[in-house]
């Protein structure tokens, strides 16, 4: 198999497409098939639609099904309706369970329905399986292709079963071992059966201490339990302890993107369009609740400023420094949300630690708001000549930076709290909130010391 590098990749191309335009076809796959396929993906993205149908001609439903398996969803319902309906039924025979169920997922009408029909009634009855999951549930992200043994097998018949079963097999590293009512009692690695001698039963040389998850347990608790463990797969199992199936590393990734891509989305308060594919009117659907809603907030942050008129009217150059306080106020509050959030997110952020995290972090706010003081007060009596002034802008600092890091770091742990997502509380939300904050005390300092200025 070769591996394409950047000064072979361009060359590669251009003989695949040469060949495809010779119509070549043993030259074809004799190019095309040695590559990785990663690269096959790569190369067949890029060309026409004419250069494609050659393809499918070339390629086997079998050779096929792995390029499918590697594109985008979006990708795959266009090269979808491209395809022979026999050639895209064998293909989904022998595509992987878990890959054709995220693919009908996404498909509207009957045709989910329709294709199942006409795929082997066993990998459909596994596909249907996967598809009556919860959504980010384990069952629904796990894949129905492992390998199972029994206790009582003896070594030297598992190793002959492998050399049948593993060519279809997603992972064989991991071997689990089930009794006569197919519930999980055991794990062997291939590297024990391997060294193992060929007479030894299972039962022996099997790990009774295994790590699984519930097939209705949340996929983003099943990727830190596999990170946790450094499993290259987990078994799922049913309430009654039965194997069901496995959850892969390359499942993990996926789970670990999306759910990252999820939290960027609320973070931002744009979830849902943060791909650069959606249309502009359905980003705009997407966000328009939150922009309409932080509008309000602005309206807040008018009537404070509306409240402090005649502080504003006595001294004019006060408000110079209103951006300077209301954006120092937001951006702190936003890394601290950011810590939160990822403390929750990685499960470092534990029951006792939690007062250790808020002082910290109010620590930090302090030392901030300190040097921050420090810089103002010697720029702005520098510049405008007026310590008092100086005094004013640099002390709300202080006090506003000290107590926005609470509330950045507070506002996702109450959220979490109450069983929610914790990146709700967004960046433009903290931002917002710690806006109105600051302006308060800013305004409140400089009121209380009008008669100095």
């Amino acid at each position: 198999m070769v591996k394409l590098n950047e000064q072979n990749r361009e060359q590669y191309e251009q003989l695949i497409l040469d060949t495809l335009q010779a119509e070549d076809r043993k030259q074809f796959r004799e190019t095309f098939l040695e590559l990785h396929p990663t690269d096959q993906i790569d190369i067949f993205v890029k060309i026409d639609e004419e250069s494609r149908k050659r393809i499918y001609d070339y390629l086997s439903p079998e050779d096929f099904s792995h390029i499918f398996e590697g594109l985008e969803i979006d990708e795959q319902k266009n090269i979808y309706y491209e395809l022979d309906e026999n050639y895209s039924s064998e293909m989904f025979n022998n595509m992987f369970a878990d890959d054709v169920a995220d693919f009908l997922a996404v498909l509207k009408g009957g045709k989910a329905e329709d294709i199942l029909l006409k795929m082997n009634q066993e990998e459909a009855q596994d596909v249907k399986e996967l598809m009556s999951y919860a959504p980010e549930t384990a069952g629904a992200v796990m894949t129905k292709e492992y390998v199972s043994i029994s206790s009582t097998d003896i070594v030297s018949n598992v190793i002959e079963k492998l050399r049948n079963e593993a060519p279809d097999a997603e992972t064989i590293y991991y071997l689990y071992v089930v009794d006569e009512l197919e519930k999980l009692v055991g794990v062997i690695s291939l590297r024990d059966l391997i060294t193992a001698q060929p007479t030894e039963v299972i039962e022996n040389i099997m790990s009774t201490r295994v790590v699984s998850v519930q097939d209705d347990m949340d996929q983003e608790d099943v990727a830190k339990l596999i990170k946790k463990y450094d499993f290259l797969a987990a078994p799922v199992v049913s309430k009654q302890n039965h194997l069901v199936g496995i959850v892969t590393f390359d499942d993990v990734i996926d789970i670990l993107e999306e759910e990252a891509t999820e939290d960027l989305g609320e973070i931002s308060a744009a979830k849902g369009a943060t791909d650069v594919n959606v249309s502009a009117f359905t980003a705009a659907k997407k966000r328009s609740p939150w922009i309409i809603m932080l509008m309000f907030f602005g309206l807040i942050t008018a009537e404070v400023i509306g409240q402090f008129e005649d502080t504003l009217e006595a001294i004019v150059l006060l408000a110079a420094f209103i951006p300077l306080i209301m954006d120092s106020a937001g951006n702190t509050g936003t890394q601290s949300l950011a810590v939160a959030v990822r403390g929750l997110a990685l499960g470092t952020i534990k029951k006792g630690s939690v007062g250790k995290m808020i002082r910290r972090e109010f620590g930090t706010g302090l030392m901030l708001g300190l040097i921050c003081m420090v810089v103002l007060g010697i720029t702005v009596t520098i510049i405008h000549g007026h310590w008092m002034l100086a005094l004013i802008v640099g002390f709300s600092i202080f006090c506003t930076l000290s107590i926005a890091t609470v509330i950045g770091a507070t506002v996702p742990l109450v959220i979490n709290k109450l069983k929610l997502d914790p990146a709700i509380a967004s960046g433009p939300f903290i931002t917002t909130v710690n806006d109105i904050l600051g302006l308060l005390i800013y305004f409140s300092i400089a009121t209380a010391l009008l008669d100095y200025l």
